[in-house]
């Protein structure tokens, strides 16, 4: 006979619900601590990061930045043409070592010539009428001489004539109205005589005004004529100064007109370096601070001799003035690396200069554990700034090894594993 059994149902429910908050619960819990674990530290090779050194001395500030080689001032000639003109031929190709007479391009303007023949031909014809006037008027005051000589020599007699009469007249030999004629026509001569020595004078200053007349026109004309001949002698284009022709930037047959640049001629042992700047860094370069630059085949050392007031591409162009002798294969439009000297600074924190961050900012920093197995990133404080190294302000010690690679790709973990 079978016994009935009651309740089996009712605990089986109470068994499996007690199961299932169990469940829940160990999950939960689970979740919880896996929630609240670390994420494990990334792994680096040792070999892909730039390791460095913090060091307390002498820091050494510097900017660097690239440029050319070009001639100074006094050292270049940019030759541009007087008139307008045809090229014709060009003798010597850059590159050539010329003299002040080098002949570099030869131009033809028919018109130019034409204006020269005529100016010159003006001016043979103005000293001509300058000749011509000269002996007209010399031959006038010569008659005007003469004339005056004539009129002293008739004033002269009558003179005599009148002191005669009055010996006469005193001894009754002659008449008084003689005597008063002859006295009468020696006043007359003696009027005539200051009229005429009046008239030379002023026949005389004429003489000088249309001769000084005339003599400017000539001159006039003669300034003109030179003008045209130095155009035509301006088509025979000349180096003007001793160096190296660096650039003709014009071809045979071209018509070219006044103003265009026709040549440019250096001297090869007088260049000075243009460098550009980061305008960041800029801001410190001073007149007479030492720099020192690479033209990949030397070091040529200098100094600052200009800084530009104004900006233009995010750089600032800076002059140096460089010491010779300049190192072989130095030339014009030569590319070069330079580094200008800012200050000294002595004892400061420094290490190499991170690929990240700027001068006077705060960054992140991994800090190398002293086993050198992990690195852990700390906040540090930048300083000023050299081409190699930068200033530490805080956060580092002398002999701590930082990481100066980029770690951008460790962003978000505190701390990773070096191998």
């Amino acid at each position: 006979m079978d016994i009935v059994r009651t309740g089996q149902a009712e605990k089986r429910r109470r068994r499996n619900v007690l199961i299932a908050i169990g469940a829940v619960l160990a999950i939960g819990l689970i979740t919880l601590g896996l929630s609240r674990l670390k994420p494990a530290a990334p792994t680096v090779e040792r070999q892909t990061v730039w390791i460095d050194t913090v060091h307390r001395g002498e820091m050494l500030r510097q900017v660097r930045g690239s440029g050319t080689l070009v001639p100074i001032d006094s050292a270049v000639r940019f030759i541009s043409a007087q008139v307008e003109g045809r090229i014709e031929g060009i003798p010597n190709l850059p590159g050539v070592t010329v003299t002040p007479d080098s002949m570099l391009i030869e131009m033809s303007n028919p018109e130019v010539q034409q204006n020269a023949a005529e100016a010159f031909a003006q001016l043979k014809a103005a000293q001509a009428d300058a000749d011509n006037l000269r002996a007209q008027l010399a031959t006038q005051l010569l008659n005007q001489q003469s004339t005056v000589t004539s009129a002293l020599s008739a004033s002269a007699q009558a003179d005599l004539q009148a002191e005669a009469n009055k010996k006469l007249s005193t001894d009754g030999l002659i008449p008084e109205i003689t005597l008063k004629l002859s006295l009468l026509k020696a006043d007359e001569l003696h009027k005539t005589v200051a009229i005429e020595q009046d008239k030379y004078k002023k026949a005389e200053a004429s003489v000088d005004a249309q001769n000084a007349a005339q003599r400017s026109r000539v001159e006039n004309l003669a300034a003109v004529y030179d003008l045209r001949k130095h155009q035509v002698d301006s088509l025979t284009v000349r180096a003007g100064l001793a160096g190296v022709l660096q650039e003709v930037p014009v071809n045979v047959g071209q018509r070219v007109t006044a103003g265009t640049t026709l040549a440019r001629v250096a001297r090869p042992d007088q260049l000075k370096a243009q460098l550009r700047i980061p305008e960041t860094q800029a801001k410190d370069v001073r007149v007479g601070q030492k720099a020192a630059v690479d033209t990949r085949n030397g070091i040529a050392n200098g100094s600052v001799s200009r800084v530009a007031p104004s900006v233009q591409d995010g750089t600032v162009l800076v002059d140096v003035a460089l010491q010779a002798p300049l190192p072989q294969g130095a030339r014009t439009d030569l590319s070069v690396d330079g580094t200008i000297e800012i200050e000294h600074l002595d004892n400061v924190l420094y290490v190499g200069r991170p690929a990240y961050g700027q001068a006077q900012s705060k960054v992140e920093m991994f800090k190398l554990s002293p086993d050198g197995k992990e690195a852990t990133r700390v906040p540090v404080m930048l300083g000023r700034s050299s081409v190699n190294t930068i200033e530490i302000v805080s956060g580092l010690k002398p002999g701590d090894q930082v990481i100066l690679s980029d770690t951008s790709a460790q962003d978000g973990f505190q701390v990773i594993a070096l191998k």
